[in-house]
């Protein structure tokens, strides 16, 4: 180790040593920065806008659409693509198949970070920002609404996903006996995530079953707490293969290669457990079409909007991960995963968005500055991700035990 090396790590834990990680580092005109920076910046000119003269300024939000893009994309749709972390720490952890061990640590901070960001996105949601208190406490909601139970699991399962992840942390500021005694904890953190999640990935679902009036009939169901569980999982596992192919290209220098199975080993398997769980999502669909006696409302436009859905980001996905397992051609689970997470975009604002209020005459479309915010919180995840990952041992195989 380097002089320099041996003074860093002696000042590992210290103030300095923390504003000295927090530096940039490598090239600052990446097309990603130049990308992205502007956006940022120009998001959080909206939020001040936003916050001074209210929700109307910004957004296209009204009586009639109370919940917008930022509550179906950023919430809906984002908690569903936080599901690769609860998958993966039961496989490895529970059911211990080392076979991934090697993602789970990676996979656990996106997990951790998008619950933080998407989360914290519904402040902006909120006209009044200091309610998002009340459904926390049990005020106005009460202590039996679906709210105040899905606000619980939300600020639980981030905690457990904190500790999953702290022993990382502890490492990178040189806590040995902190690292040690927080790893303790992993296991019990683990499955009280994995109950938190199954709840709450349901519990979203359950938001929309007071909303039947309002919600197309092709999209609402009594069953959608299932369905929004069923589909959390391919939709995971689809962020999975999606972002480690990116983190294997855009980290390899950093990225530890003694795992003791082969990358393209772990897609498979992910596009494995993605073909099965996605036919389940696609039988639990059609059962719940056919036993409804839906098929006078395919008539018209949105019957057809459904089906495209249906087919074309459900069962279509669902053959190309089987052949592309069976053939073991990782390009065509990698555009599985791709097709199938637009699917499940397409389905979470369905419901919660485009199909909402589908009979009245004014709908609702959000404005450009709904979506440059929402691109902001996207762009300032990834910033912190990838602070994370090159400060602080993520990627390393044998540590992760």
């Amino acid at each position: 180790m380097s002089i320099k090396g041996v003074v860093a790590f002696e000042k590992k834990g210290s103030l300095k040593y923390i504003l000295h990680e927090m530096k940039p580092r490598g090239k600052m005109l990446t097309p990603f920065n130049i990308i992205s920076i502007p956006i940022i910046i120009l998001g959080l000119v909206i939020l001040v806008i936003r916050f001074v003269k209210g929700l109307g300024a910004v957004t296209n939000l009204s009586q009639d659409y109370p919940w917008g893009f930022w509550i179906g994309f950023d919430v809906v749709t984002g908690v569903a693509f936080a599901a690769g972390a609860y998958i993966i720490t039961f496989v490895v952890y529970v059911m211990r198949v080392e076979k991934y061990h090697s993602i789970a640590k990676i996979t656990v901070l996106n997990g951790f970070l998008a619950y933080v960001f998407y989360a914290g996105a519904l402040i902006l949601d909120l006209g009044k920002p200091w309610n998002i208190v009340n459904p926390i406490i049990g005020n106005s909601f009460g202590y039996n609404s679906v709210l105040f139970l899905v606000a619980w699991h939300f600020l639980l399962y981030m905690m457990a996903q904190l500790i999953e992840f702290f022993p990382v942390t502890a490492e990178w500021l040189g806590w040995k006996k902190v690292k040690r005694f927080m790893s303790t904890l992993t296991l019990g953190a683990v499955i009280f995530g994995i109950t938190l999640s199954l709840l709450h990935q349901s519990g979203l679902g359950a938001l929309f079953m007071m909303a039947k009036p309002k919600i197309h009939p092709l999209w609402y169901s009594e069953f959608i707490p299932l369905l929004f569980l069923t589909s959390s999982i391919p939709a995971g596992l689809s962020m999975i293969i999606f972002e480690s192919t990116i983190s294997h290209r855009v980290f390899r220098d950093i990225i530890d290669h003694n795992s003791h199975t082969p990358f393209e080993d772990i897609i498979i398997g992910l596009g494995k457990g993605a073909a099965i769980s996605l036919f389940i999502y696609y039988f639990f669909k059609a059962i719940i079409f056919i036993h409804g006696r839906h098929w006078s409302l395919i008539t018209d436009w949105w019957g057809v909007w459904y089906f495209i859905e249906v087919f074309g980001f459900v069962l279509l996905p669902c053959i190309m991960y089987a052949n592309g397992v069976k053939s073991r051609n990782l390009g065509l689970i990698r555009s599985a995963a791709v097709i199938t997470m637009i699917g499940i975009i397409i389905n979470r604002l369905n419901i919660s968005v485009i199909t909402f209020n589908w009979n009245t005459p004014v709908k609702y479309f959000p404005s450009w500055m709904e979506i440059v915010v929402t691109l902001m919180i996207i762009f300032i995840e990834i910033w912190v991700l990838r602070w994370v990952v090159t400060r602080m041992n993520v990627f390393n195989y044998e540590d992760s035990h």
